[in-house]
């Protein structure tokens, strides 16, 4: 397969690849692997979500929330985002020595955000180059940018929600939009844009989602030169010849996410590391249990298996006899107002007798089974809320007003900042979510890691130039 190469391009006052580093939520992407990106030549990403600060010694802080209320523990939540960002910032940019460029990745649904983000931007002035930022629709994003004079690459699935974006604000600042990250619902790992609209047991090629952005941005006369950043599926450079200095598409740049987490610099424990070489496809999997709402993609481990566990034990119940509920939920419940079909009951004693005894009810008028012990724990992590996301459907947080999503917490989803925090600082890989592109199963059949071999983020960079 030919590959025709890529040429530099003009970012940030400087020429750079057209090679993203993927910001990777907590602690997963710091200033090692960022860093080291940069000074490769590319724009390297520090994930400013709830980022690693260390003490005197070097040693990382744990971050722990000692606080009575979920207020004051999202106020504590905001100060450890902003010092592990500054920090992270400023030993990339060390790092990088002057070379490629850094960024720094937010998502806009996680909890003070926006707080985050000036206050991170206060303290690196001259040192980011552009801010990465998805998850929502960062409408703020550019007039903090402006603020601050920095570049913003928004990150969007369509051509629809880029042009939202841009009509009620971006358009604004037209000149600080550095690029527009395209992240593909049906290949990206993390978080993704994947609409209601859209069905994801059935991914689109993104060749056509990607030239509809593009129109979009013409008929909004952003210039061809501003990149479209595909996100999500790339690995070997060759298979995407075609994208490249193609004018259907204008300027291309292409973003990695999960090759860069298998580097020498890569931040995750060396037992995710050894766990990425072993997966085969289909192990990854497209689900909806984050407490954000959004779709998102992880290692389908025992942790992913439980929660679809925990959400085949349900059943529908209303408060009065209606329709088909014509009996009493006996087993699980407190109180006589669960009417559910006969055949749900006898799925819900069935459930009860194999340890399943405790019933708890979802916003969606449902009731699922668990273990007294999982009980425990779910029950304890909703309490233990740090208000780490702008609205969590697991705790029912919200970060303004009056603290409250109004809706019942949903005891199908689970604490993201608790695992996500226990995984990248060494915690039970089966325990854990374990976040991964749809492509991590390509590991194993790279000849690159062969024989265990973990390239340096200079030696991945150098290979990707080269088509593979």
């Amino acid at each position: 397969m030919s590959f025709k190469g890529l040429q530099p391009i003009l970012y940030g006052g400087r020429e750079v690849w057209p090679l993203v580093e993927g910001g990777k939520g907590v602690a997963a992407t710091n200033h090692a692997s960022s860093g080291a990106w940069a000074a490769a030549g590319g724009i390297g990403t520090v994930s400013a979500v709830n980022a690693d600060s260390y003490d005197a010694e070097g040693k990382i802080i744990p971050q722990v929330y000692k606080e009575l209320t979920r207020k004051e523990r999202h106020e504590q939540l905001i100060r450890y985002a902003i010092d592990g960002a500054v920090e992270q910032v400023h030993r990339a940019y060390d790092i990088s020595g002057g070379k490629g460029a850094v960024n720094i990745n937010v998502l806009w649904e996680m909890g003070g955000a926006q707080a985050v983000l000036e206050g991170v931007l206060e303290q690196t002035r001259g040192m980011v180059a552009g801010v990465t930022c998805g998850a929502g629709m960062p409408y703020k994003l550019s007039e903090i940018a402006a603020r601050f004079d920095v570049n913003y690459l928004p990150i969007v699935s369509s051509g629809r929600a880029f042009r939202a974006l841009w009509k009620r604000a971006y358009h604004k600042v037209s000149h600080l939009l550095a690029a527009v990250v395209y992240e593909d619902p049906g290949l990206a790992g993390g978080h993704n844009g994947l609409s209601n609209a859209e069905d994801p047991r059935k991914p689109e090629d993104p060749y056509p989602r990607v030239k509809a952005l593009r129109d979009t941005m013409r008929a909004e006369g952003v210039a061809d030169s501003v990149p479209i950043v595909m996100a999500g599926g790339v690995w070997f450079l060759r298979e995407w010849d075609n994208w490249i200095d193609n004018p259907e598409l204008g300027s291309i740049a292409f973003q990695f996410g999960t090759r860069p987490l298998l580097t020498e610099e890569s931040p995750i424990p060396q037992a995710w590391k050894d766990h990425l070489r072993t997966l085969d496809p289909g192990d990854i999997l497209l689900h909806r249990f984050s407490p954000t709402g959004f779709y998102s993609s992880a290692v389908r481990n025992p942790f992913l298996r439980n929660l679809e566990a925990r959400s085949d034990r349900q059943i529908p119940y209303s408060k009065v006899a209606a329709g088909e509920h014509t009996v009493q939920l006996d087993v699980g419940v407190k109180g006589k107002n669960f009417w559910v079909t006969p055949a749900d009951l006898a799925r819900a004693r069935t459930w009860f007798g194999a340890g399943f005894t405790e019933g708890l009810r979802t916003p969606d008028d449902t009731i699922i089974f668990v273990s007294p012990a999982e009980r425990e724990v779910i029950r304890k992590d909703q309490a233990d809320c740090m208000g780490c996301l702008s609205h969590c459907g697991f705790s029912s947080w919200k970060d303004h007003d009056d603290y409250s999503t109004g809706r019942l917490a949903d005891p199908r989803s689970f604490c993201i900042q608790k695992t996500l925090q226990d995984v990248a600082h060494g915690g039970p890989l089966d325990e854990n979510l374990i976040f991964a592109g749809h492509s991590a199963y390509r590991f194993k059949q790279d000849p690159l890691y062969s024989n265990n071999f973990t390239p340096t983020v200079k030696q991945l960079v150098d290979r990707i130039l080269t088509g593979d």
